[in-house]
């Protein structure tokens, strides 16, 4: 890619990228990385030794012969691992594992291209897979781009515009030898060793940040969202009902409340342990989920009690939900490492009142469930028209 004259550049990429991996060693020190975070900090680092043998080859400190070849191959190895982990923090498993026979195919490529002419064909050959996996890179920062940030938004613009420039020098050595007008081999060869420099930049801390922010969106989204049973915990439940409650001031059709509890939760965790303890209630909320619609909320309260908020629908019908799900709990036993563990529930169902505020309306469907309990468990009931 670049003559041996520009060895400064070439030292300045390496340099930069040392400095790199020593920030990411104290990027969350100390904490467990995801398995894409890992990867990328492995990135960097082949891409930091493959600049290092560059710039000690274009030093002559290190033989030519010995230290091209195995830079290039290194780079262009780096590049496609940290094209790989791009993918796997976008979820895309399949993509990921691609990279792999991808980056050894492309090595086999350029070294093959180096020995027939370890100039030009080189030149074009680092340059086009180079500028190949980055926009592999920049691919994959665009998944998903509805539901994207704009961090990561301009990251896939920037790498994208920036991976078109590096591979443009590498077509233009091959389709116009002598350049086009005032676009020049010397001036692209300027251009592509900035866009390296930049990518670097734009990779590196673009990444983390944009590690940061995921992070804190989980940590956000942990705040509302029981991560045992993957369902709204009670703040997100209150957060999720507070509009019902002021609709339930207006006419309309009713919006209905089930609360139910798992008959003998606590025996589960006792005898069998916590983890079967939270088998049992992944295993319940997908069952209910089976029988919701897309309308409908369910949110885990405390322990092995549930809320179900049903908008549009009036105590009859949700009763009649209710059943379906009591009957799926008792029908379906939950295996567990140790054992199979049948269950049953009790259900308290009432509607939101124009005058209930949240510690009323909990407290009526609480008290049907407990009737429920009380009339020999594993049973749906509805609270009384005049209750509390």
């Amino acid at each position: 890619m670049m003559n041996l004259d520009s060895t400064t550049m070439v030292l300045v990429l390496a340099l930069g990228n040392l400095a790199l991996c020593s920030l990411l060693f104290f990027f969350d020190y100390g904490a467990a990385r995801s398995p894409s975070l890992a990867s990328w900090g492995l990135s960097r680092q082949v891409q930091a030794a493959a600049w290092v043998l560059l710039a000690l080859g274009g030093a002559r400190v290190l033989p030519e012969p010995l230290a091209l070849p195995a830079g290039w191959a290194l780079l262009i190895g780096g590049v496609a691992l940290e094209a790989g982990s791009l993918w796997e923090a976008a979820n895309r498993p399949r993509w990921r594992r691609a990279m792999v026979p991808l980056a050894v195919a492309a090595v086999l490529v350029f070294l093959v291209c180096y020995l027939i002419d370890d100039i030009g064909l080189r030149n074009l050959a680092a340059l086009l897979l180079l500028g190949g996996f980055y926009l592999l890179a920049a691919a994959a920062l665009a998944q998903d781009w509805r539901q994207a940030g704009m961090l990561q938004r301009v990251l896939a613009i920037a790498i994208a515009l920036l991976a078109l420039v590096v591979a443009a020098r590498g077509l233009l050595v091959l389709v116009m030898p002598d350049g086009w007008r005032w676009l020049s081999h010397e001036l692209l060869r300027q251009l592509s060793s900035a866009a390296l420099y930049l990518l670097m930049l734009a990779g590196a801390f673009g990444c983390l940040l944009l590690a940061r922010e995921r992070l804190q969106a989980e940590l956000a989204r942990r705040e509302t969202v029981d991560t045992v049973a993957d369902v709204p915990n009670r703040r997100g439940f209150f957060a999720m009902l507070a509009p019902w409650m002021a609709l339930a001031r207006r006419p309309g059709l009713p919006t209905a409340l089930v609360v139910l509890d798992l008959d003998g939760f606590k025996r589960v965790n006792d005898g069998y342990g916590h983890p079967a303890g939270d088998v049992v209630l992944r295993h319940v909320a997908a069952l209910c989920k089976r029988q919701l619609r897309d309308s409908d909320q369910l949110a885990r309260l405390v322990g092995g009690e549930f809320a179900l908020l049903l908008p549009r629908t009036g105590a009859v019908e949700a009763a009649l939900v209710a059943e379906r799900m009591r009957a799926a709990i008792e029908t379906t036993p939950v295996k567990t490492e140790r054992a199979m563990i049948s269950m049953t529930a009790s259900f308290g169902v009432t509607t939101i009142r124009a005058d209930d505020s949240n510690a009323i309306l909990l407290q009526r469907a609480g008290e049907a469930m407990r009737a429920a309990k009380a009339a020999g468990r594993n049973r749906v009931m509805q609270a009384e028209e005049g209750g509390a």
